[in-house]
């Protein structure tokens, strides 16, 4: 299977990885693209995880949901080159298979502060997607969808989600954030079968 069979014999890898979308740098902090990364350090703070920079392009936190090893990871590059840290992630925890990643992403189809649970599927443009599933060629990962809703004016994708929110719509994004966290938890701690029952059914 490719990347997913590179672990060592006698590794003992993480349960999941959990990769939250963004932009980095202070100027694209909390616009609607960085949901995702909101999201992933919202759960690093829960759950007692440091977010360390270093190897893997990526910010990383090990730490136990439930009693469950749990990385937790926010790419430092530009969304669409998310798949180098979800390979390079991959290979240094021996990450057995792809329903063992959770992609936690913005998601333009869905009202503001909507979470859908999603296994595989398209990428529905999403170019961090795009990224990924090249890198990992699959996209049998799993995803927590945070909704941004659609920009005003059709032709303004890119400004929309990389603008400043307004504080109402802040709000219930950030609502959407809290959603997006529950679900990632309820995945780990119950199946995703029951993380799509209990998130897509609100």
């Amino acid at each position: 299977m490719g990347l997913f069979s590179r672990r060592r014999s006698g590794d003992n890898p993480p349960d999941w990885l959990v990769l939250g979308l963004g932009n980095p740098g202070e100027r694209y902090a909390h616009t609607r693209h960085n949901v995702g990364e909101d999201a992933v350090r919202l759960l690093a703070s829960r759950h007692g995880g440091t977010m360390k920079a270093g190897k893997n392009d990526s910010f990383v936190a090990e730490c136990r949901i439930a009693q469950v090893r749990t990385v937790l990871a926010v790419p430092v590059t530009f969304m669409n080159e998310s798949g180098r840290a979800a390979s390079s992630l991959v290979s240094r925890f021996g990450i057995t298979g792809p329903d063992r990643i959770i992609v936690v992403h913005d998601e333009l189809d869905l009202e503001p502060g909507t979470v859908r649970v999603k296994v595989a599927g398209g990428l529905a443009g999403h170019n961090g997607l795009r990224s990924i599933t090249a890198h990992l060629s699959t996209q049998d990962y799993l995803r927590v969808r945070i909704g941004v809703g659609r920009p005003p004016n059709r032709d303004g994708g890119a400004d929309y989600v990389l603008s400043k929110v307004p504080k109402a719509q802040r709000e219930i994004l950030d609502v959407g954030i809290e959603l997006a966290a529950d679900a990632v938890e309820v995945i780990i701690t119950d199946g995703v079968d029951a993380a799509m029952r209990t998130v897509n059914a609100r």
